[in-house]
């Protein structure tokens, strides 16, 4: 095998398309770019940001200022700390919490999170909806016992929806 007798595989080389060459090219009178309008001139150049004259998308963000997810889940914060004004022996949950001035309770809080800033020594029976893996070390390590709140979690997908229920 020498240099010149080396050819591309069949079909890989497909000639250029010769536009405007006579009847004989296929591509005749307007060369494929259909009738009039702005991209059968030449110099056309469309930028892709371009939407046709609507503001577009990099000028409109800055305006907008984020993104506000609405599956987002707030949760009140509570320390360890925190814990160790409480009565020994009693338990903690969301209600005592907000009755005491720990937590405010609205619409958008009412989860609760506990987290692990700070020392415990108190034997105490903590009900919230999440723990940091500090928080329920610390409490454990206290004597006192965990009970995870059960959260509604939303079904993702529409086939989950409309799927027959098991027996």
């Amino acid at each position: 095998m020498r240099l010149n007798e080396l050819v591309p595989p069949a079909g890989s080389h497909k000639p250029r398309m010769r536009v405007g060459r006579g009847h004989g090219s296929g591509k005749v009178k307007t060369s494929g770019r259909g009738q009039k309008g702005q991209k059968s001139r030449t110099g056309n150049s469309i930028p892709a940001y371009f939407e046709g004259g609507q503001m577009r998308l990099a000028q409109r963000t800055p305006l907008q200022r984020g993104f506000n997810n609405p599956f987002r889940k707030e949760y009140a914060v509570v320390n360890v700390a925190d814990l160790e004004r409480w009565a020994d022996e009693r338990e903690v949950n969301p209600e005592t919490l907000a009755e005491l001035g720990y937590i405010r309770t609205t619409k958008d809080t009412k989860l609760v999170k506990i987290l692990g800033d700070g020392e415990l020594t108190l034997k105490l029976t903590v009900r919230a909806h999440k723990f940091s893996a500090s928080a329920r070390q610390k409490i454990e390590a206290a004597g006192g016992t965990i009970i995870e709140i059960p959260m509604r979690t939303t079904v993702k997908t529409k086939r989950a929806k409309t799927a027959p229920a098991t027996t």
